[in-house]
């Protein structure tokens, strides 16, 4: 069965870091905490097939590690004895999250390829193990899918399924598994009703 992966990461904020795009002289770099990734099937009833989530030890310029900050725990859930008991190094994180995708393209809402493996890797000190070509921006499927520009910009992925209406389980904001399901339950009722072709992810 063809596939897409819809993935979503967490990446190390304080208040307001995202305001003044990580450039106070106390933000840390917005490198990632947590991946979540859903493997959407793009044939038949276009089922959730398989999930994947990782968390991932944040690592500073220096191979230290990142403390977490008590507005990143609030805002995400993720706590230092998660980083602690389940935190990877960023290189097994990408090479797990690889693998889960059997090769199929990574979509993000937005770009969030940028903080999983640009920034990350770069401070990390790591070659990219997944390249750019791989990933793409969801918000090109909901434009295709006829979501009206304006509403684009102030809709977060999380919020994308209530947005239209779709019956889930409930999710948590702002943890990077539940945010990619949003997504998911997204496009799969998109393509369901018709309004999303699954041709498009091959197009784009």
């Amino acid at each position: 069965m063809k596939t897409a992966i819809i993935f979503d990461c967490e990446f190390l904020c304080l208040e307001g870091s995202q305001r003044r795009f990580w450039c106070a002289a106390h933000d840390p770099d917005p490198v990632i905490a947590q991946i979540g990734a859903v493997k959407l099937g793009l044939e038949g009833e276009f089922p959730i097939l398989d999930t994947y989530k990782s968390s991932v030890r944040p690592i500073d310029r220096f191979g230290k590690r990142y403390p977490l900050d008590a507005y990143f725990t609030h805002l995400t859930g993720i706590t230092e004895k998660d980083i602690d008991a389940h935190g990877v190094a960023l290189q097994d994180a990408l090479s797990g999250v690889d693998s889960f995708s059997g090769g199929a393209r990574f979509w993000s809402w937005g770009k969030d390829e940028m903080n999983m493996v640009a920034i990350s890797c770069y401070v990390a000190g790591i070659q990219p193990s997944i390249p750019a070509r791989r990933f793409d921006n969801a918000v090109k499927l909901l434009i295709a899918a006829g979501m009206p520009i304006e509403n684009l910009a102030k809709t977060p992925s999380n919020k994308l399924a209530d947005y239209y209406n779709v019956d889930h389980p409930p999710l948590q904001a702002h943890d990077g598994l539940d945010d990619a399901l949003s997504l998911s339950y997204t496009l799969q009722r998109l393509m369901k009703i018709g309004k999303l072709q699954p041709e498009v992810f091959d197009r784009l």
